[in-house]
């Protein structure tokens, strides 16, 4: 088994208060990168939105609340402790579902407000929905805020000792944790883990690839957007078996609860647009 050791520091620089790290750089990244790939699908379809630059604000200020608002759910009882670091999002802790539910809650009240026809314009935004998804990960691979479980092998070697053993599983290649800041629990400090960042960079690059191909299809509006949902929901929820992270019920987690939920939506969606567009059978003439 391959290990990759990732020492690198999650801040870059700090200057007075202000704080430079690799998760908001990335951030960032990420979302110019949606933008512009969104403005560019926009401008293909001839979609022209009122106040395009404030509406893109506002929706990824309403993904920020949203990734945030759920990662601080899923680690309830550690903010509840620090209530303080609720806000630092600088430090990591975004989570992918909170901020595709903001964003899209957002968007879709603006546009409603503006009366812009909404499926046309979500099938534009989710290529870069899923590139910006990608381009984050990064930062959380480096960081360490997106954990994987440990890996089976290292049993054996008594390295794992301290992790339970419901948390263990085999993995082709790890990630090793090596410097005190990274965000993933201390006993994971130094342990090889599950690579999980890779794997859900790679579920948003597939998904990805798949609607570039089918985008000029000629597919019904919000199709797109809805088998965005419903592809990634169902890599996500299998990429999700790695993770380590609190049950929801079921044994499963949050996110796995979350991604199945998606994905059911995505499907009802997508079979309602393409029965609505296909025509009734002709009556038979006698």
């Amino acid at each position: 088994m391959g290990t990759i050791t990732i020492g690198l520091d999650p801040n870059i620089v700090q200057v007075g208060p202000l704080l430079l790290t690799w998760h908001g750089l990335f951030t960032a990244l990420a979302i110019l990168s949606a933008i512009w790939l969104a403005s560019r699908e926009l401008a293909r379809k001839g979609i022209v939105i009122p106040n395009f630059d404030l509406v893109a604000i506002l929706t990824v200020l309403g993904g920020v609340v949203g990734a945030r608002l759920f990662f601080v759910l899923d680690h309830l009882n550690e903010y509840l402790r620090q209530p303080w670091r609720i806000l630092a999002i600088t430090e990591g802790g975004l989570a992918v579902y909170g901020g595709i539910i903001g964003g899209t809650l957002t968007a879709t009240f603006l546009l409603w407000r503006q009366r812009v026809p909404i499926a046309p314009v979500a099938d534009a935004v989710a290529p870069g929905l899923l590139l910006a998804q990608g381009i984050g990960r990064i930062g959380c691979l480096i960081n360490g805020d997106a954990w994987g479980g440990p890996c089976t092998c290292l049993v054996c070697s008594g390295v794992a000792a301290s992790v339970p053993a419901e948390g263990l599983g085999y993995c082709p290649f790890a990630l090793r944790y090596t410097n005190p800041k990274a965000l993933l629990p201390p006993e994971l400090l130094g342990v090889p883990t599950h690579p999980y960042p890779i794997y859900d960079m790679a579920v948003n690059f597939l998904v990805l690839a798949v609607l570039w191909r089918l985008r000029r299809r000629g597919l019904p509006d919000g199709s797109l957007f809805a088998l965005y949902w419903l592809l990634y929901g169902i890599g996500r929820f299998l990429v999700s078996f790695v993770r380590q992270e609190a049950i929801w019920f079921l044994g499963l987690q949050q996110a796995q609860v979350v991604a199945l939920a998606t994905a059911l939506i995505g499907l009802v969606a997508l079979l309602w647009l393409i029965r609505r567009r296909t025509p009734a059978t002709a009556p038979a003439r006698s």
